[in-house]
């Protein structure tokens, strides 16, 4: 059976939380790749910044839909959610765009669960992590090779 440890990328590319957009958005461009783990200075995982990530940044604010009560205007979504999408959009480090806290895997999880999420979740990176601390990356390319011939 294989598994992620079988596949995954045992010395990914990491940013920390604090590392300026332009410099996530040219490693992803340079190195190919849909995701970054973001890492705190423990290797911690704490959040992962993706290709999306960086081109939601380009869209406009969304402008909350209202409507009258009484003479009186009240939004429709929260104030808390639009704040979040200011700030999303006008990131300047990672940890203002990066998504926290992302779904990780374990070393032993089987190729089909790995199958099974990024596809059911729309997912390109997976971390691998062991207590918490990054130490791989499994991406769609990676499964991907399982389907090719030995030679």
């Amino acid at each position: 059976m294989i598994t992620a440890q079988d596949i995954m990328s045992t010395d990914p590319i990491v940013v920390r939380p604090d590392t300026e957009i332009p410099e996530a958005a040219e490693l992803l461009l340079e190195k190919n790749i849909n995701g970054i783990p973001v890492v705190n200075e423990k290797n911690e995982l704490v959040g992962i910044i993706c290709q999306s990530d960086l081109v939601a940044m380009q869209r406009k604010i969304p402008l909350p839909s209202l409507f009258t009560l009484l003479d009186s205007l009240l939004p429709l979504s929260s104030s808390s959610k639009m704040e979040k999408e200011i700030r999303k959009i006008a990131a300047a480090k990672v940890e203002d765009a990066m998504t926290p806290n992302p779904n990780s895997v374990l070393r032993d999880t089987p190729l089909e669960d790995l199958a099974e999420i990024m596809v059911n979740k729309k997912y390109h990176t997976l971390p691998v992590v062991e207590d918490g601390k990054l130490v791989g990356v499994v991406g769609k390319a990676d499964v991907l090779k399982t389907l090719m011939k030995k030679k």
